[in-house]
């Protein structure tokens, strides 16, 4: 039945009508909690009425509510008998399309599947109307995996659509024709039939009635493509009649894909902003210089088809002679932009050049010579002069999407913290805590300034352990809800909001909640991103994690936390060879990296190679004494050894074993003796604790043994996750 505006299902307020088929009716509607727009989808009353479909409805829509992916339109819940889901603005798919731009969206609907598959789910139900371009060129799949939800069985999926319309059949694979088992072969034999209309303009397989065409299905070949051979051949094995005949995988799809786009693609333009030399008299205000590169950075950040470099990776050449063309090698761009700042009372000097790598030659350069309230200008005149000789378009004025410019000396503030936040020593935390709480007491209503705060708390509760979560956790929520308070849409309070709400209430709904509201954000803050790749972890998706972190990486390639976080998330997919060749790209970065050093000596040790694997705690050892994680494993690979006494020295730091984070110090060392049980009572300690590490322990391979135990249940109930997690 129809439903009109104004009815309420849960929280959600119908708006209009958007269409109706098969699958259900779909509207527009507000959900009224998050002040967003959804789409909301009323189930077929023939399933709404049989509970047994129904209930089995619901818990495949819960496995399809897990796959986060860009390129595929997220569900939300479900609601009264309806699915509510992320509501897509743009058009359907339509060909012809140039062969360019036919690959691009050819490329996002193959990452779209592949990402799918790899959860061992598939679409059933590829064709255009189910493909949705938007304003920036992103394309967003609908209906994943709904013609299953629907169907009481897999030979049912071609009779889910009642009065079953022309297009549904034209693009089915010949064995979900004849009513056979379907796999990933039958999604590529439908994406076949799509790559094939958006060339042409027209269906793979034509006729005038639902038989004639499922006859062609099964029967006829396509009209040859008026192309090049190559992406030819790419159609032509897609819509191979039997699947043993077809391309395999959505991976060799997408291999082969962007090998032929690799040939007829330009280069994406590509920048890295270097830090801008301070010129000041007193050569005391790096900071302002560093932050004017950084603000730089983010406003260029959201410039569509530019790829731009995280500020980790593009400062990592600060004070280094190094060329610009070894530079741009090294971060893999074509364009840098170096620059200066002097500063002398009210009066600020920006100097910026942008230039080409391939020859050093000078593209564009600027002098401003402005007053320090002329700042916000600067910042956004220099991203669209680059925007200009780059030939990037602007969606919009950088000024219009800058969320709020606070007075300046709370700016002057933030930048202080800013700059203090990249050192990462206890002294430089505490001036960054002392600078952004500056900043809030100069202008209250500087939302980034509370979100920065509640980041600093929860750096506190960290790995380096220097403050109990109990006492900053807290505190880190009340600056986020306070940071949401004044902006409702800041990405990053949001991704902090998700991360306290996982590693502290162990409320992993809420933690999901709030992380789709930080990931739907483009671009991705840095932060939201690294916040969730862990989050990701945590609940036993490391494969997400890695493919979060690697995405990254492209963004920022020199910043070892990514990296080190990355192996994290190889090792607890089961991918040791990989982790270890990550674990030495961070060594070649940063040999003092006692994160990377601590990782390879659990690998080594649990390849039984002892010698190999003290050697590397020692070096850990050395560089982070403090951290009760090293204590703990040193003191177990001795023992292991026979060097008893040492261990028993380094043991003695952790006891009595009350202090935050020495219950993890424990549960490493009797993880790495092998005595399980008293590893499961410390590591039950460090979960009452809310210790960060003791999530990723159980995550790694040292709980390889814990995890058959019978410990492991009771575990994964003191922290809401399932047993089979």
């Amino acid at each position: 039945m129809a439903l009109t505006a104004g009815t309420r299902l849960g929280p959600y307020e119908i708006l209009t009508p958007i269409g109706a088929g098969g699958m259900g009716e779909v509207y527009r509607a507000k959900d009224t909690q998050l002040e967003r727009e959804v789409a909301v989808k009323v189930l077929p009353a023939a399933l709404a009425e049989d509970p047994e479909r129904l209930a089995r409805f619901e818990h495949e829509a819960k496995v399809l509510a897990s796959l986060n992916h860009p390129n595929i339109a997220q569900i939300y819940r479900i609601e009264d008998r309806a699915l509510v889901m992320e509501l897509v603005k743009g058009q359907t798919l339509q060909g012809p399309l140039p062969l360019e731009t036919a690959l691009n969206y050819a490329r996002q609907i193959a990452e779209a599947l592949e990402a799918a598959h790899r959860k061992g789910i598939i679409h059933r139900d590829l064709k255009p109307a189910n493909i949705m371009i938007t304003e920036g060129g992103l394309v967003k799949l609908l209906d994943f995996g709904l013609a299953k939800l629907v169907a009481k069985t897999d030979s049912d999926v071609t009779r889910t659509i009642e009065g079953m319309v022309l297009g549904t059949a034209a693009y089915m694979a010949p064995e979900q024709a004849q009513g056979k088992p379907l796999d990933e072969r039958s999604d590529i034999f439908s994406f076949g039939a799509v790559l094939y209309e958006m060339l042409t303009g027209s269906r793979a397989f034509g006729g005038d009635s639902t038989a004639d065409v499922m006859s062609a299905v099964l029967r006829d070949e396509p009209k040859p493509l008026p192309t090049s051979g190559e992406i030819s051949r790419i159609v032509k094995r897609c819509l191979r009649k039997s699947p043993a005949d077809r391309f395999q995988t959505m991976a060799e799809v997408k291999a082969a894909l962007e090998q032929l786009s690799a040939k007829h693609a330009e280069p994406q333009p590509s920048i890295a902003v270097l830090p801008f030399a301070d010129m000041s008299p007193g050569k005391d205000h790096e900071y302002f210089s560093d932050g004017l590169a950084e603000e730089i950075i983010n406003a260029l950040a959201h410039i569509p088809g530019l790829k731009v470099i995280a500020r980790t990776s593009a400062f990592a050449f600060r004070g280094k002679q190094e060329d610009v063309r070894r530079i741009a090698e090294a971060l893999g761009v074509a364009n840098i932009l170096e620059g200066s700042v002097r500063r002398a009372g009210n009066r600020v000097r920006v100097a910026a050049q942008l230039i080409a790598a391939v020859d050093g030659s000078h593209l564009w350069s600027e002098r401003y010579d402005r007053e320090m309230a002329d700042v916000f200008d600067i910042q956004d005149d220099i991203a669209q002069k680059i925007a200009a000789v780059l030939q990037v378009k602007l969606f919009a004025e950088p000024a219009a999407r800058r969320r709020y410019t606070p007075n300046l000396p709370a700016y002057e503030a933030y930048l202080k913290a800013r700059y203090y936040a990249t050192k990462v020593t206890p002294d430089s935390l505490e001036r960054n805590r002392e600078y952004l709480e500056q900043a809030i007491r100069l202008d209250p209503g500087f939302a980034s300034a509370h979100s920065g705060l509640a980041s600093y708390f929860v750096g506190l509760a960290s790995a380096i352990s220097l403050q109990p979560a109990c006492e900053v956790m807290p505190l880190a929520r009340a600056k986020a809800q306070k940071a949401l308070e004044i902006d409702p849409s800041l990405p990053e309070a949001h991704a902090i909001l998700g991360f306290v709400a996982g590693s502290y209430d162990y409320d992993w709904k809420e933690a999901e909640r709030r992380f789709r509201l930080a990931m739907a954000c483009d671009p991705v803050p840095p932060e939201a991103r690294l916040f969730y790749g862990t989050y990701l972890l945590w609940i036993g998706r490391p494969d997400d994690g890695v493919e979060e972190y690697e995405r990254a990486l492209q963004e920022d390639p020199l910043n070892t936390t990514y990296r080190v976080l990355l192996t994290t998330c190889l090792r607890a997919a089961g991918r040791e060879e990989d982790a270890i060749t990550a674990f030495n790209e961070v060594l070649e970065l940063d040999e003092n990296s006692w994160l990377a050093l601590t990782g390879l000596a659990s690998i080594h040790f649990s390849r039984g190679m002892l010698a190999q694997a003290v050697a590397f705690a020692e070096r850990a050892y050395s560089l982070a004494p403090w951290s009760p994680g090293v204590l703990g494993l040193l003191a177990g690979l001795l023992v292991r050894t026979g060097d008893t006494s040492r261990a028993e020295g380094l043991l003695q730091k952790l006891r009595p074993g009350q202090a935050f984070g020495t219950p993890y110090g424990f549960a490493c060392f009797h993880l790495i003796c092998g005595e399980i049980d008293a590893a499961g009572d410390w590591i039950e300690k460090a979960i009452g604790q809310r210790h960060l590490m003791a999530i990723s322990v159980l995550r790694s391979p040292l709980c390889k043994d814990l995890r058959s135990s019978s410990r492991w249940p009771a575990l994964m109930r003191m922290m809401n996750l399932p047993e089979d997690s």
